[in-house]
């Protein structure tokens, strides 16, 4: 790991570019500190002043010695990046646009309520998904988030001092950039990063078995998973991850899951009018999720430019809701959020891309 470290560092320096010091875990914060003939307890030093304080350059780590800070300013940014814009509702949401690779942005969602402050935090670049009802699938796939960019849409918010829930369903798929995603849980988590507990975080995926296995294995955080529909080809329309996994699939590996008391397990069901909002659609959930103790929550759908997709009216919402209690499947209906601030993820975006490309 040293040698690789010590590889990142000739690369950087060969284009003139410096390795982040932001996003390392304390693990490659040890490695940095040998390399740079620092103590092994400097780590925690750096992952003190990274994690726990506002701190906007090296310099400012100040009991770390001041050769230690120099060899580290030679070699490492900092790599904190605040937000280049921001927006907000009149409901007190917030949507934060961060600067991503070279003329590439990403979205995160600070939603408040009463009792808490929630972020919704992006993973990649856009998304290779493709589903039909995504914004964010129609920039296509435009790169992967680092540990440290997926942290720093936390840290660089106003509200970084009252976020009690993180939340991984912004842009991109997280567990198409899993290594980056579990090496992010480690710092919100640890007791030298955020200190964060993992029930205070949800990741959300549309269904990605490998990945979703392995970060059952490494993380006590919360899963979600975007179902939308039971029905095969009804999802193969919305979602083309159906064709490699299978909803039924999924849901079988869950259930082969003890999750505890604490562990959550939810299915996110974006409501379409007339594709999945029907009693037959009721009747195969409680058949799909039999025997689970889950979570079904609800999602009204937002409109997205060139899609046929609608919401169905409230009455069938709360009709649909009513129906799978009954059934003996806990359902909850999503408040809707940040209307009047390109509440669909990716609009905000895709809207500072095409300004980029237009020179507006």
């Amino acid at each position: 790991m040293i040698h690789l470290i010590k590889l990142r560092y000739l690369c950087a320096k060969l284009f003139n570019m410096k390795e982040k010091l932001f996003g390392k875990t304390l693990a490659e914060l040890e490695q940095v500190a040998e390399t740079a003939g620092m103590p092994r307890f400097s780590a925690r030093q750096m992952a003190d002043w990274l994690y726990k304080k506002k701190i906007t350059a090296i310099e400012e780590m100040s009991n770390l010695s001041r050769k230690s800070r120099d060899i580290l300013s030679e070699k490492y940014d900092l790599g904190i990046t605040p937000p280049i814009k921001v927006q907000i509702s009149t409901d007190g949401t917030r949507k934060y646009l961060f600067p991503a690779a070279a003329n590439k942005f990403i979205e995160t969602a600070m939603i408040p309520e009463r009792d808490r402050i929630t972020v919704c935090v992006s993973s990649q670049i856009g998304c290779k998904m493709g589903c039909l009802f995504c914004f964010t699938a129609k920039q296509g796939f435009q790169g992967q988030l680092t540990a440290g960019e997926i942290v720093n849409q936390v840290q660089s918010i106003e509200e970084r001092e009252e976020v009690s829930n993180i939340v991984y369903m912004g842009m991109g798929e997280p567990f198409d950039n899993l290594e980056e995603v579990l090496k992010s849980l480690e710092i919100f988590t640890s007791e030298w990063g955020f200190a964060m507990s993992p029930r205070r975080i949800t990741v959300s995926t549309i269904g990605i078995i490998p990945g979703m296995v392995t970060f059952l294995e490494k993380s006590d955080a919360h899963l979600a998973v975007s179902l939308h529909t039971p029905f095969h080809s009804e999802r193969q329309q919305l979602m083309p991850v159906q064709v490699a996994y299978p909803v039924e699939e999924v849901v079988k590996e869950i259930k082969s899951w003890d999750f505890g008391r604490q562990r959550r397990v939810s299915f996110e069901y974006i409501l379409f009018e007339g594709l999945n909002d029907s009693p037959r659609h009721v009747k195969e959930l409680a058949r799909l999720l039999s025997g689970l103790r889950c979570r079904i929550n609800l999602i009204r759908f937002h409109p997205v430019p060139g899609t046929p997709l609608k919401s169905p009216a409230e009455e069938t919402i709360q009709r649909f809701k009513n129906h799978l209690n009954e059934k003996g499947i806990l359902t909850t209906i999503r408040a809707s959020r940040g209307q009047d601030i390109y509440a669909a993820c990716g609009l905000l975006s895709t809207k500072e891309l095409n300004s980029q490309k237009s020179g507006v």
